[in-house]
């Protein structure tokens, strides 16, 4: 698309749909939902989209869970 001179409109997170595997843990959790908010836009993005690509909602739901400690400590999907 970058060839043909097309643009990509990146989507702020208030724009992606919230699965609601992780916004059942986000309304369980003030703290979770806190730290979510507090991610940057890109952070907050690529997490919903990873969770989000998930076809089967038990692969949601395991996704949600693995990365909610990486939530907590405020790092990225791809942060270690």
């Amino acid at each position: 698309m970058e060839r043909a001179g097309l643009k990509v409109r990146k989507l702020n997170p208030s724009e992606l749909e919230v699965p609601e595997e992780f916004q059942v843990q986000l309304d369980a959790s003030p703290k979770l939902k806190t730290a979510f908010e507090s991610l940057t836009p890109g952070r907050q993005r690529a997490y919903l989209m990873h969770f989000a690509s998930a076809k089967q909602a038990k692969t949601r739901v395991a996704r949600v869970e693995r990365y909610i400690p990486h939530i907590l400590d405020g790092k990225g999907i791809d942060d270690r």
